[in-house]
């Protein structure tokens, strides 16, 4: 058994990485670009997490596909993860295309891989990991792994535990005392839906799960054998969630893997606008800052932040910036922000592409200018706010859209190149 888990038998494993589709609940920051690409913590993009996890687990062999708005992603990849000549490793990307068999896109998770199951079958490796390019959390799968193999699982699935609010945007997964699936059912938004999912006291004690959260939450990270994975896509089902998983319920050995560490699905505004305050916290219940597991993402080689008469609260600052005579508290301030005499609270900037241009006429910089103030927002890159801007949403409007802002689930959101003029109130 330990030949057989060994180091050359991690990295056989195949990673197949599903690139996100439309992303609509994120929007505006998935109107010019993919979930998988949009900028998180300062300096990295969500794809960089789950790249780093598998790199981290010895898994280097990886297929990423994409579909919606990718440019920017392939941009990212390409740039980035440039394995060295002696190294077998690759992040290979398998955008959506039309052939002489099949002239539609992708129509869901087992879709997207089924379109490539020529691809994953040529590959060398007897078994298959999936997993989504747009979750915060930090894994390392060669655990999952072993537990597929001991318990000789035809699939293996990530669990996390669950509340019942959070339940409902989630796969409900219902396991026996081996931790063996009995029961899948994708997003039980209802009462109805829940009914019979939730742990039993013991089973709950068993598997060390608190008490407010007594569901299993799939996290969509699955380990497949590789011929029932053939097998399991040979018809046209098209989602994982909703119709492999289940199905395969007593028909297949599937087997869960318990994760009890931090984990988030970026698919809102919301989570993802928590996600970043959960970095600033005291003790963060995740952090970028582990030396032996490093996340890896584009090297800029940019210069460290310039900083003049500024005070700091519980602040991530990345490198790039000109920060002068401002006030930043509970915030992540990205690369290359220029921000003048402003106060920041509980917000994300993303800061800028390039080194900012000169001003168009009419138009203020890019960055933030002297005297705005900006509370419980995201503002995207390249954005140009003026002097004197308060971003504040003091009515606690929960949805609105209007010139360069929208607001999301009550956060105030600041799109990719909006501008901003002096004087605005929003």
């Amino acid at each position: 058994m330990e030949r057989f888990l060994g180091k050359e038998r991690f990295s056989d494993l195949i990673v197949v990485i599903l690139g996100g589709g439309r992303g609509a609940r994120l929007d505006p920051l998935t109107r010019k670009r993919s979930k998988p690409a949009v900028p998180i913590a300062g300096k990295y993009r969500l794809i960089d997490v789950t790249i780093s996890n598998a790199i981290n687990s010895g898994m280097e062999r990886m297929f990423l596909l994409t579909q919606f708005n990718s440019v920017s992603l392939h941009r990212h990849i390409v740039r980035t993860y440039k394995f060295d000549f002696f190294s077998r490793g690759y992040v290979q990307i398998l955008a959506a295309r039309q052939t002489p068999e099949r002239e539609i896109w992708f129509q869901g998770t087992a879709d997207a891989v089924r379109q490539n199951l020529e691809i994953i079958e040529q590959t060398r490796g007897d078994d298959v990991l999936i997993l989504a390019g747009d979750h915060m959390y930090r894994m390392d799968y060669r655990d999952m792994y072993r537990d597929h193999v001991v318990n000789e699982a035809d699939i293996t699935l990530a669990v996390h535990p669950a509340s019942e609010e959070a339940i409902g945007s989630l796969g409900a997964v219902r396991v026996d005392d081996a931790g063996r699936v009995v029961e899948f059912r994708e997003k039980p938004g209802d009462a109805a839906a829940r009914e019979g999912m939730e742990l039993t006291p013991r089973l709950q004690r068993q598997y060390g799960v608190a008490t407010g959260q007594p569901y299993l939450g799939s996290m969509g990270i699955y380990i497949f054998k590789k011929e029932v994975l053939m097998g399991c896509l040979s018809g046209d089902r098209h989602d994982f969630g909703r119709h492999i998983l289940p199905e395969g319920v007593g028909q297949l050995r599937i087997q869960a893997h318990f994760h009890h560490g931090y984990w988030r699905d970026i698919g809102t505004i919301a989570a993802f606008y928590d996600a970043h305050m959960d970095l600033l916290q005291p003790n963060p219940p995740f952090s970028f800052n582990d030396p032996g597991w490093p996340f890896y993402t584009h090297p800029r080689y940019l210069p460290a932040s310039r900083i003049t008469g500024c005070r700091f609260e519980r602040t991530v600052l990345a490198e790039g910036g000109v920060l002068v005579d401002s006030t930043f508290e509970d915030s992540i301030i990205g690369i290359r922000s220029v921000i003048r005499k402003a106060t920041i609270r509980q917000s994300l900037i993303m800061g800028s592409d390039a080194y900012p241009p000169e001003a168009p006429p009419n138009a203020p910089p890019v960055g933030i200018g002297e005297g705005s103030v900006i509370e419980k927002a995201i503002v995207d890159k390249n954005a140009r706010i003026g002097r004197e801007v308060r971003i504040l949403n003091q009515r606690n409007i929960l949805e609105a859209e209007g010139s360069g802002y929208v607001i999301r689930e009550g956060i105030l959101v600041v799109p990719k190149n909006a501008v901003i003029p002096d004087g605005t109130t929003i």
